[in-house]
């Protein structure tokens, strides 16, 4: 018998159409089937990403069906049935598909198309705001573990990663160097052979993905971020978080959203997913956790700290008291 989780909400399988591709998703609604509902819209983080993230979401959708919200979430494309290529999408490209699935959520009669919101991790960090800035009627904007700049959450995950491997000065300055070449072929939009005649890079690279990096190694929040008005943000943040630099990412927050607007969450032993340091430490304790007792993977009140956002903002919080 394989182990089998049940979660307090219904899912319906969906298809969305952006331009020529269809896009296999998910509807998540409270289970008790009493909308229309607001809406919680997921943005991937990097990689091949399903509907459900291989369940990870799941607890996320149970806890938002709590404070009354639908979740939608979908394969990217080229994954599990979904056409195209997510490695073709520019950020640009990757927005551009988040406001046709606002589009479709909003011809839903289950769904309250005033509160439709975003929810969205790591690399979702540059797709989030350049919805928020064109479509400023969002209700809300959930962050977890956002960077802000390409290029430098690229160096700072290279150098904490090293750092937690135990590498040496020389494998540090090696990694740079490497680094340093890798920028300079793609500002020159060196082609995939000519990176792979000139790196010796230990991580492997595949012509798709050198592709996917030329398209989107200048992305840059900070412009996006500035054009944001009105929209509340909770941006959330780990502090075992070895992918993206929390602090710079927490002080471009403040400096670019107004206070009002902005709630910053801080979650210690978290690390960059959300899930707690000491599970994600131990590949056994990892797999028990997400097989027997998912929602115990993520760091202590997360769950309940975005539900409470939620709550706020459907108690009018945030855009003047909403209503």
């Amino acid at each position: 018998m394989i182990w089998q989780n049940t979660y307090d909400i219904r899912e319906e399988r969906v298809t969305l159409r952006h331009g020529k591709q269809a896009l296999d998703g998910v509807l998540a609604t409270p289970a008790d089937g009493r909308g229309p509902y607001g809406l919680v819209v997921f943005v991937h983080g990097d990689g091949p990403i399903d509907a459900t993230h291989d369940s990870f979401y799941r607890p996320l959708w149970e806890s938002f069906a709590e404070a009354g919200y639908a979740s939608l979430s979908w394969n990217k494309p080229g994954v599990d049935g979904s056409s195209g290529n997510w490695l073709d999408q520019s950020m640009d490209d990757r927005a551009d598909e988040t406001m046709a699935a606002i589009a479709w959520a909003r011809q839903r009669p289950d769904i309250d198309s005033r509160r439709i919101g975003l929810w969205g991790a790591s690399q979702a960090g540059w797709v989030l705001p350049k919805v928020a800035a064109r479509a400023p009627d969002l209700w809300f904007v959930i962050a977890v573990s956002p960077a802000v700049n390409w290029q430098q959450q690229g160096r700072y995950n290279l150098l904490a990663q090293m750092r937690e491997d135990g590498a040496s000065g020389e494998q540090r300055a090696t990694a740079l160097r490497r680094r340093k070449t890798t920028l300079r072929l793609l500002r020159r939009d060196a082609s995939f052979s000519e990176y792979r005649d000139t790196v010796d890079d230990p991580q492997g690279m595949t012509a798709d993905r050198w592709r996917f990096i030329k398209k989107n190694y200048t992305a840059d929040a900070t412009a996006d971020l500035r054009a944001v008005q009105g929209t509340p943000v909770l941006l959330v943040l780990a502090g075992h978080d070895v992918n993206v630099d929390v602090s710079d990412t927490e002080t471009t927050y403040r400096k670019l959203l107004p206070p009002s607007l902005l709630q910053v969450e801080h979650y210690p032993d978290a690390t960059h997913s959300l899930v707690k340091h000491n599970v994600e430490q131990s590949q056994v304790k990892l797999t028990l956790t997400a097989v027997f007792a998912p929602r115990a993977l993520f760091a202590s009140g997360f769950l309940a700290g975005q539900r409470q956002f939620l709550e706020q903002a459907g108690a009018g919080a945030g855009k003047g008291g909403r209503t």
